[in-house]
């Protein structure tokens, strides 16, 4: 899947993970203030997505390496925290997007990760199609 694709099915992930968590609200944010408030909530969770795509890109992975020791020990259980960390870290860089806590935070990016899954399996049909169009060429030359 194409980044725009993965970035259309995260933001919807976002807004049907804040819809069944208590403690997750999406509401309005700077850039888009015009139009029905399910457009401009929409556009948040798009700002979420980029968001939370950028802390996964470029922060997670120096604290992961960071906190290598403690992962270990854990078992990884430690890198749910570093996910819970990356919510709260989208939490303050995204107007319009509250979490309450720490462990509202930890639910979130859990529930995210199933839901994001499930559409990205649903989503996944063409890129299987794809592949097998693309073995039919190579078999035909």
């Amino acid at each position: 899947m194409n980044f725009i694709t993965k970035l259309l099915i995260s933001s919807i992930a976002v807004v049907i993970t804040a819809y069944f968590l208590d403690g997750v609200t999406i509401g309005d944010n700077q850039f888009y203030n015009s139009g029905p408030p399910e457009l401009n909530k929409f556009t948040t969770a798009v700002l979420v997505a980029v968001v939370l795509a950028f802390l996964n890109t470029i922060v997670k992975p120096i604290l992961t390496i960071l906190s290598l020791p403690i992962t270990f020990f854990t078992l990884g259980l430690f890198l749910l925290v570093i996910n819970g960390v990356m919510i709260l870290f989208a939490d303050k860089l995204v107007v319009g997007f509250k979490v309450d806590g720490f462990w509202t935070a930890l639910w979130f990016s859990i529930v995210l990760w199933f839901v994001n899954g499930i559409l990205e399996l649903l989503g996944g049909k063409d890129r299987e199609d794809e592949k097998e169009k693309e073995k039919q060429r190579v078999k035909k030359r």
